[in-house]
């Protein structure tokens, strides 16, 4: 309790910034580029060091400077035009309040829990529609599926629906849950680490389904098979979905 006390009394210090209508774009852009980097670095490396492409999943191919140029400037795209707007509707709609107290760490890890297991089912809910129903995947969700080699910056390759929708249910859980505001930035990135790290296209010795048993978290393998089959593995996260559809398909 007294060392998320100190972390989040040192983050108080800055509550003005955290209440500016830029700092959402702001956070969500720096915190999501931070993840990708180590990911670009190998994909820059791996065609010339071969103990970085020996864990490359799909090691015959490669990721050129300009499919990154072209994922990052999607990314920047949406954030620039539809994510900005609506950061600051919702600043002007709903004024976070910031209590002085932290959470308890026993409450902060049931309230990651929660957000991340509810959110990996909306996903998977949402995922799964927009593959079955044709319209839905040529309307909006084949974008994402241009490239079938997945890598750190295509997380982020999307259309505006799938952006707005997808990023709604992230902004949305933790008000529902009502979990503390320091609980609610943990969670945002946690959850672009894992989707980050979903598409990295690599299959480390501490990724995170290495460190998860029991084969309940899928990680970069899982959503890799995705990209290449489209018909399976439709869940970000976790396989209890898939499995209890009928829909995983190991690697």
């Amino acid at each position: 309790m007294f060392g998320l006390q100190y972390i989040w009394d040192s983050i108080l210090q800055y509550e003005a910034v955290l209440r500016s209508p830029y700092f959402p774009v702001f956070f969500s852009i720096t915190v999501y580029l931070s993840f990708c980097l180590p990911f670009v670095a190998l994909d820059a490396l791996s065609s010339r060091v071969s103990w970085i492409r020996r864990y490359k999943i799909q090691q015959k191919t490669s990721v050129s400077w300009k499919m990154m140029w072209s994922c990052l400037a999607l990314s920047l795209y949406n954030h620039a035009v539809y994510i900005f707007p609506l950061s600051v509707l919702h600043w002007y709609w709903r004024p976070v309040s910031y209590p002085v107290m932290a959470p308890g760490l026993l409450r902060v890890i049931w309230d990651l829990a929660a957000c991340l297991l509810l959110f990996d089912f909306q996903y998977f809910v949402w995922h799964l529609l927009h593959h079955k129903v044709p319209w839905l995947y040529r309307t909006f969700h084949k974008v994402h599926h241009k490239y079938t080699s997945t890598f750190a910056l295509a997380t982020e390759y999307s259309g505006a629906w799938e952006t707005l929708s997808l990023g709604f249910f992230a902004a949305v859980n933790p008000m529902l849950l009502g979990v503390h505001p320091m609980t609610e930035m943990l969670f945002h990135i946690l959850n672009m680490w894992l989707s980050v790290e979903d598409h990295c296209g690599y299959d480390l010795p501490w990724a995170t389904h290495r460190l998860v048993p029991f084969g309940l978290y899928g990680g970069a393998p899982h959503h890799d098979v995705h990209h290449q089959k489209f018909k399976s593995n439709y869940a970000p996260y976790f396989t209890h979905w898939d499995k209890l559809f009928g829909t995983l398909h190991s690697e």
